[in-house]
């Protein structure tokens, strides 16, 4: 039963690659040449062999994954169903790390401490998050159900479900700009220039209040 859930794990994360990576043209490019699949492969068997408290062996296979994937996964950290990382350079994910599922996040993106806390120290990422390009993600903070992550923000607070954080540190808005269920990274809305063009509003109404009192 053990190697037909195994098994039935494994084509689910191939499954979500080709569904969600539109450059993934068939099951054989998925199994040979995505770094997120190698990657995620050695972590559940590192993983699982840290479950059965053999020690050194599931640190090796991580940096050995290290080496040749460029993607550093704990292998502590826990790791849901049809979790995908696209393209993967520089991706850190924390030793008490948990993300659940359908979770997906680009390159560059870091699950991980603010300091030499002990306990949990890492973030949890809720079902259905997406994680943009170089986005940081720090300290035991929870990212509400399908909830997005704009690129190359710092979130260093809880967010709720179903919001955008966008910035550094992260801000929340409640907009979300998807364009046939792909995320649109580059029109996420800006919080604080949305603050600064309304403050800019307001000075210039203020200006014509005055000019108009002094006339």
């Amino acid at each position: 039963m053990a190697i037909v859930n195994w098994i039935k794990t494994i084509i689910e994360d191939i499954n979500t690659i080709k569904e969600k990576d539109v450059a993934a043209r068939n099951i054989f490019e998925v199994i040979f040449l995505y770094q997120g699949f190698h990657v995620l492969l050695a972590h559940r068997i590192a993983h699982k062999l840290l479950l059965w408290h053999i020690p050194f062996i599931p640190r090796m296979i991580s940096q050995i994954a290290r080496f040749l994937t460029g993607i550093e996964i704990h292998p502590a950290a826990t790791i849901g169903k049809r979790f995908f990382i696209d393209h993967g350079m520089g991706v850190v994910i924390g030793e008490t790390a948990i993300i659940k599922d359908d979770v997906l996040i680009y390159q560059g993106v870091t699950l991980g401490g603010t300091g030499k806390d002990l306990g949990k120290r890492h973030p949890t990422v809720g079902n259905f998050v997406t994680i943009g390009a170089g986005a940081k993600v720090l300290g035991n903070i929870t990212i509400g159900d399908y909830s997005t992550i704009g690129a190359g923000s710092v979130v260093i607070d809880n967010v709720e479900e179903h919001c955008t954080v966008v910035g550094i540190p992260g801000h929340v808005v409640k907009q979300k700009v998807y364009v046939q269920g792909q995320l649109q990274h580059n029109r996420i809305p800006d919080p604080m220039q949305c603050e600064l063009n309304r403050l800019k509003y307001e000075v210039q109404e203020l200006k014509e209040i005055i000019k108009k009192i002094k006339e």
